[in-house]
């Protein structure tokens, strides 16, 4: 069953000059159309100016289309009756944790969603502790998040989420501000919620790096979807990424030039390093 559905989608920024008058439109996301399946990871891939942000705003309902509609839950965003159920069952996840983080304490910051809510004060500490341990967080409660390092912070920022139980959390680059260390712990939180929790994830990102787990993956391109597949399928087409000045993960992109240069038992759309060195071997074990 889809917890998220696009139909037609198509969202226009309106133009302005310096006096505030209107003086035109700017399509970013033109017809979109795309379904996702409770408990997927699905992973939203595209350069600066692609549209891949605006369309997650509007799944959140923080944007509404200009055209088309979006459904979450079988609900549509645009209808103000529904908000608040869809702002529960979808949460964003954004770029910069310290626009998210209120709270002065760890805990007390993750159990402002449910708080607001309405759950009953013992169920909020309850989900509190629940989400920590989940993020692996659970040590750091009473500490202030202006000390923790940007990963840290935006796994406080995921608990914040988690802990309002939603079905489905949109990550719009939630490591773009990350270094490498941060950048992986925050993934590896993302995928353990969609593993063990059966939370549907949908990752906004330009990192190829950090699809290769997902189940399916869009890339879009000016507006609008342009490819649609597995991690495999995708990172196949290296001629057509590049076209969209998009990259692959590094592993695959050794693997592609391996192959122009005469190894060409490799197959396409490599993923990981283990499975280069086994396509390598066996290559061998077969020459």
């Amino acid at each position: 069953m889809a917890i998220v559905e696009t139909h037609n989608l198509s969202f226009d920024y309106i133009r302005r000059d310096d006096e505030g008058n209107v003086t035109g439109f700017t399509r970013a996301v033109n017809d979109v159309n795309l379904s996702v399946e409770k408990g997927q990871f699905i992973a939203i891939l595209g350069g600066n100016g692609s549209g891949k942000s605006t369309l997650a705003k509007h799944i959140n309902a923080i944007l509404y289309p200009t055209e088309g509609y979006v459904l979450v839950d079988g609900k549509r965003t645009s209808e103000a009756d529904h908000i608040w159920d869809i702002r529960q069952k979808a949460g964003m996840v954004f770029q910069n944790p310290d626009n998210q983080i209120i709270g002065s304490i760890v805990e007390e910051d993750v159990g402002f969603g449910p708080e607001n809510m309405g759950i009953p004060t013992k169920e909020i500490w309850e989900r509190v502790e629940e989400a920590l341990k989940t993020l692996g967080m659970w040590e750091y409660r009473k500490h202030s998040p202006m000390r923790l390092s940007g990963g840290q912070k935006q796994r406080v920022a995921i608990a914040g989420v988690v802990a309002m139980h939603p079905q489905c959390i949109i990550m719009d680059e939630p490591t773009a501000m990350l270094d490498p260390s941060g950048r992986k712990d925050v993934i590896r939180a993302a995928r353990a919620l969609n593993d063990v929790e059966g939370v549907t994830i949908i990752l906004i990102t330009h990192y190829m790096e950090e699809v290769i787990y997902a189940d399916k993956v869009f890339v879009m391109g000016k507006g609008e979807v342009r490819m649609s597949g597995t991690p495999r399928e995708i990172f196949s087409r290296i001629d057509e990424l590049e076209e969209l000045r998009l990259d692959v993960p590094q592993v695959t992109r050794l693997a592609h030039e391996l192959k122009l240069r005469g190894m060409t038992m490799l197959p396409d759309g490599i993923l990981t390093e283990e499975e280069l060195v086994d396509a390598i071997c066996r290559s061998y074990s077969i020459m």
